[in-house]
């Protein structure tokens, strides 16, 4: 067995939402968020949204440093056989859920088998067969193939560790009321939940790191009023705001003389702008029309117009940014409305036809105004869009997942590793009704099948990459989505905030470190 026991790291991360109050009481951690979650469960729903308080609430067995290291959490130590098909967790044993019980490996075991068969990303434990556990802290994971991202998998945002004795009553997991009023071992616990309005978070006092949080109180208020939520960060009145992408809001509060703003604090998120299609609708299902949709579109005039230069285009469903993009791989759909108007014309849809097109409320500028854009522009070759709004965003949610749309945007993450973000949007296994961010495109081609299950085992970087490589040259000619820009996520915050987020997962990490310097 080769030892890989790690320091804990000092990076550590900040979270996100909005206060009504002007004046904050030492201790309190204001975050400003248009994000909107359904429930608090991370083991069951993936998102900016749930996530953020998600990471807060519930510990994971790893966490990862600025550096991509893997740190000890409720692991204080790991081994990986020589074969990679065991992974031993050597769990602290003064971890408490905020009920008192006691943390085990038994807790350990449920809560990664019910990730497997519930979140959307299903390709992330796929090769987990079972997880033995010889002893109250000890918990041995047994693949069925070896897992080039299975420590990263076991990040906060991916694997929160549920208590066994509330989840493991029977009930549909996805649906627990627990989720709502969730009990993890985290560094903070849940206060208050007022759904589309706030979170409230309160200082775990026995959590298992000593001197950890060094916050008595976070609290995460959704405001969906952009206006509204610029003003509070300019009056003081929140503290945080991260997931910023508009190029206006990062212009203005940059003009903040007490607020940092960066771009740090993304690396492992890689964040896509898409347009996804609906691959079982009849007006979509032949991939000339998705095609000449994808000739229609001007990424640079999005990018360098309507993102005013904050955006860079994306052309592959691995981010750009990401060491297995093949720019040589890509079909990158320049605009060209002659060929898109003749690929209708053999598509039988020369006289045009009607679509509606989706968009996740909230983020104007990456979401409203590209649809809003796409009306005009696919006019020009026939097709008359009708731009359908939310009002908020389990709804637009519903629909996605529920595969009620035609067109839609989104922003999906790569998630640090395509086996954990990219494969779960074109495995023909992960169609999965009802379940957003899986492969809601309803997209299937054996071949990509056949690659993903290869480059999801396979250890040698240049094979995988080669596999990669292979994989984007055919959904791009697919093209059950088409590409646009790299979300340009920015985080504000405070001049005084120690500890903010910089780290690869941004503010989906946990806040334990996180105080003022006053």
């Amino acid at each position: 067995m080769k030892m890989m026991t790690r320091l804990m790291g000092a990076a550590v991360i900040a979270a996100s939402a909005l206060s009504s109050a002007p004046l904050q009481a030492e201790g309190t951690l204001v975050i400003a968020s248009s994000q909107v979650p359904r429930h608090l469960n991370g083991a069951v729903q993936s998102g900016i949204a749930t996530a953020v308080p998600s990471t807060q609430i519930f510990a994971s067995p790893l966490r990862y440093d600025e550096n991509w290291e893997p740190q000890p959490y409720l692991a204080e130590s790991w081994t990986v056989s020589d074969d990679g098909l065991s992974v031993t967790l050597n769990l602290v044993k003064n971890a408490t859920f905020h009920d008192g019980t006691p943390v085990t490996s038994e807790d350990v075991a449920f809560s990664i088998m019910t990730i497997k068969e519930n979140h959307p990303f299903k390709s992330m434990f796929a090769p987990v067969e079972a997880i033995e556990t010889p002893d109250t802290h000890t918990a041995v994971i047994k693949l069925s193939n070896p897992h080039p991202a299975l420590l990263l998998a076991l990040s906060p945002a991916l694997a929160p560790i549920l208590p066994k004795h509330i989840y493991g009553d029977g009930q549909d997991v996805k649906a627990h009321p627990a989720n709502a009023a969730p009990i993890g071992s985290g560094p903070f616990m849940l206060s208050e939940f007022t759904p589309g309005e706030a979170i409230v978070l309160k200082k775990n006092p026995n959590f298992f790191i000593e001197g950890r949080p060094m916050l008595d109180e976070i609290i995460i208020r959704i405001i969906n009023d952009p206006s509204a939520l610029l003003i509070a960060m300019e009056n003081g009145e929140a503290d945080v705001y991260p997931f910023m992408a508009g190029s206006q809001e990062i212009k203005r509060l940059s003009e903040a003389d007490h607020l940092n703003v960066t771009n740090e604090g993304y690396a492992a998120v890689g964040p896509i702008n898409w347009l996804a299609f609906n691959t079982k609708s009849p007006k979509l299902s032949d991939v000339r029309v998705r095609q000449a949709i994808s000739y229609a579109v001007d990424r640079d005039f999005i990018t360098k117009a309507l993102h005013r230069g904050v955006s860079t285009p994306q052309r592959s469903p691995i981010i750009e940014s990401s060491p297995f993009f093949d720019a040589a791989a890509v079909t990158a759909y320049d605009v060209d409305l002659e060929k898109a108007k003749a690929l209708m014309a053999e598509a039988g849809f020369g006289d045009g036809m009607e679509l509606t097109v989706d968009y996740i409320p909230g983020p104007a500028e990456q979401q409203k105004s590209i649809a809003e854009y796409l009306k005009s522009q696919l006019a020009k070759i026939g097709i008359d869009v009708t731009v359908r709004a939310a009002p908020d965003f389990p709804t637009w949610a519903g629909r996605v997942g529920g595969h009620d749309f035609e067109l839609t945007m989104d922003v999906v993450f790569n998630w640090g590793d395509p086996v954990i973000g990219v494969h779960r949007t074109y495995l023909t296994d992960n169609i999965r009704q009802g379940v957003i961010w899986s492969n809601t495109q309803s997209y299937s081609n054996a071949r990509v099948d056949e690659i993903l299950a290869q480059a999801a085992i396979e250890g040698d970087f240049a094979k995988r990459k080669a596999l990669y490589s292979e994989f984007q040259a055919l959904v791009t000619q697919d093209v059950p989505i088409y590409y646009i820009n790299a979300t340009p996520y920015h985080t504000a915050y405070k001049k005084d905030l120690v500890n903010a987020p910089m780290g690869i997962w941004g503010t989906m990490h946990p806040m334990d470190q996180v105080h003022w310097a006053k």
